[in-house]
């Protein structure tokens, strides 16, 4: 089930929270015998959530979240010696074994086919949407149980921890040593509810009205025969902002959503675009996935602390991983790591250097950035090379063409709006009204108007529109 369609917006949203908030007072009269009782709502609406298109799958998450289970009481139990960090161990092999062989058992078995010649058959096995998400925060709940933080001993909780809807499929992710407190119990209020609602529309919008359109527009590259340079960075731009807008707005429906119902989900981004430095992007760009590698790779990797050396060798690791968690396949890998070597070099000399121009380090930032995600979005590396040298007018491709032109403009405005939406433009405008009473008053009286309006264009998008997935869904 998607956040942006009419069945989630208008039938399931509302179903789940009325039963819900009766869940909570039932909880309250009867506490002896429903302490867990929202929880266990929240859980069983997940389950639907997640069931809707693929309800297999619930059964392999169910899997993970028992073996999770289990294995975190005896990581406590014992991880005082050697048999708690065995359990926490193969706790993590576990999980990794789920990813591997749906995501990358296709992609292991064709290079070795390719290096060996041999003809091993293929499984062809469907991506579970979302595994990577809730093993990562499977494995984040094993680790910290093991370093310290208590084991749930409250089936139902751990599994809301890692099946809750809102950021179940494409995150933020979740640590579970943030979540435990609200697990167990949370205030509601109207306050806490309302901003849920506005970042909930706000985000809504952010993928219908913009994410959306330009993917139309990296739609009709891909479908074009007259490509052109000016075509080439048309996409580009438009596939940098379409990452951006869908992935963004994916986090603020989920951070909002969790709000509405007590729970604060950490922020993933925060205006990337306006980074002077590719270290800055990406302390901005996918904060919770950032994190999660830091914590959970570069540190335990020995981080900065073993020589300079070794810390590079640390970023390569981390970034190659990190590519392929993206995707099963060698152009994610070479994204992760042009990062990994863009890293290197800042911080071995190129960082004193961009802090002297804020203009030339933001141009530096957003054209790699922007030919990264080229090189993201290609089918195969021989497409990735066709795309990186379209932008520099190689193989014989023209400046301009007819079609660019028009698609130029036909989507300019699109494309325009999607810039400044990228800045911290608005809100900065919007503060800076709200700093006299006159306009804070003025603000409070429009803003519920503006958002009924977004809901109001966004629900005739998606009646009129056709299917419009989360680009995060394929990782």
């Amino acid at each position: 089930m998607l956040f942006s369609s009419i069945t989630f917006i208008y039938y399931f949203l509302p179903v789940t929270a009325g039963l819900y908030f009766l869940s909570l007072k039932g909880a309250g009269a009867l506490k002896s015998f429903f302490q867990r009782l929202p929880n266990g709502i929240l859980l069983l609406c997940s389950l639907v959530f997640y069931g809707w298109g693929e309800p297999k799958y619930v059964f392999l998450m169910m899997v993970s979240t028992l073996s999770c289970y289990g294995f975190g009481l005896l990581v406590e139990k014992y991880r005082e010696g050697r048999k708690g960090r065995a359990f926490a161990l193969v706790s993590v092999m576990v999980s990794l074994s789920f990813l591997v062989y749906f995501k990358y058992a296709d992609f292991f078995l064709e290079n070795f086919n390719a290096l060996a010649g041999w003809q091993v058959p293929l499984l062809k096995v469907a991506l579970p949407v979302g595994i990577s998400f809730y093993t990562f925060q499977i494995i984040s709940y094993t680790v910290d149980v093991y370093r310290g933080e208590d084991a749930q001993k409250n089936f139902i909780d751990l599994a809301l921890y890692v099946a809750m809807f809102p950021q179940l499929v494409a995150g933020p992710i979740v640590r579970y040593s943030g979540l435990s407190r609200e697990l167990a119990g949370r205030r509601h209020f109207w306050a806490l509810g309302a901003e849920g609602i506005r970042r909930f529309i706000l985000g809504l919008a952010k993928k219908v009205l913009l994410a959306n359109q330009l993917g139309e527009l990296c739609g009709v590259f891909r479908a074009s025969e007259e490509k052109s340079v000016l075509f080439y960075w048309l996409y580009g731009l438009a596939f940098a902002l379409q990452c951006y807008f869908d992935f963004s707005g994916y986090s603020d429906m989920a951070i909002g959503l969790g709000r509405i119902f007590g729970f604060r989900f950490p922020e993933n981004f925060n205006y990337p675009y306006i980074s002077a430095s590719i270290t800055e992007f990406w302390r901005r760009w996918h904060i919770s996935l950032g994190s999660w590698f830091r914590d959970y790779v570069y540190i335990p990797l020995g981080g900065n602390r073993r020589g300079k050396g070794r810390q590079l060798f640390n970023i390569c690791i981390v970034w190659a991983l990190t590519g392929l968690w993206h995707g099963a396949a060698w152009n994610f890998v070479l994204w992760g790591l042009i990062f990994a070597v863009l890293l290197m070099v800042e911080k071995l000399w190129l960082l004193k250097y961009l802090g002297k121009s804020r203009v030339l380090s933001r141009i530096y930032v957003l054209f790699f950035v922007m030919a990264s995600f080229v090189v993201f979005n290609g089918q195969g590396l021989s497409q990735v090379c066709s795309d990186i040298g379209g932008l520099f007018g190689l193989g014989g491709v023209s400046l301009v063409s007819i079609q660019a032109l028009y698609c130029l403009r036909s989507y300019g405005m699109v494309l325009l709006a999607a810039g400044v939406g990228a800045t911290p433009a608005m809100k900065l405008a919007v503060g800076a009204v709200c700093q006299k009473k006159a306009g804070e008053r003025l603000v409070c009286y429009l803003e519920p108007m503006m958002l009924m309006g977004l809901l109001l264009a966004v629900t005739a998008y998606l009646v009129d529109g056709s299917f419009n997935p989360f680009l995060y869904f394929r990782f």
